[in-house]
């Protein structure tokens, strides 16, 4: 028999690395999973919408922020497991790098906090796994991107 809670399929969801003046957001999760560690605004692709738009309203709804997509930045594999191998949460994550449009960082249940930071340094702050190096690609993105 199967556990009623382990994942049946891997959710598809969107993030993005917005950057403003040379710093990149970084939003606390304030839900699991994560709950607690920075990372980039996203969330869950609705049905009939792109990753794309997902990526943006998400960016919205989470810190309440408008960006314009500059560039793909690579997909993020998230898998959480249980002590006895049951999956609890999958999601594969699509990563975009935009520039900040509109709006000015706001938390939500979403995003218990916000910090703009140097995307090459963005400190000793507990982070998912692998962010530090999708801030490198998207910095490097941003700097072939912008004149």
């Amino acid at each position: 028999m199967s556990d009623p809670s382990a994942v049946q399929r891997p959710v598809l969801a969107a993030s993005i690395a917005v950057f403003r003046d040379g710093k990149v957001l970084l939003a606390q999760r304030g839900k699991a999973p994560g709950l607690g560690l920075y990372s980039l605004p996203g969330g869950r692709i609705e049905p009939g919408e792109t990753m794309r738009e997902g990526a943006l309203r998400e960016l919205l709804e989470e810190v309440g922020l408008e960006a314009e997509i500059l560039a793909f930045i690579d997909h993020v594999e998230h898998i959480e497991r249980a002590d006895d191998g049951v999956i609890r949460a999958h999601a594969v994550v699509a990563a975009f790098v935009g520039v900040w449009r509109g709006g000015e960082a706001i938390l939500t249940d979403e995003a218990s906090d916000v910090l703009w930071v140097d995307p090459l340094e963005p400190g000793d702050l507990p982070m998912t796994r692998g962010l530090p190096a999708i801030l490198a690609r998207a910095a490097h993105l941003v700097a072939g991107a912008l004149p």
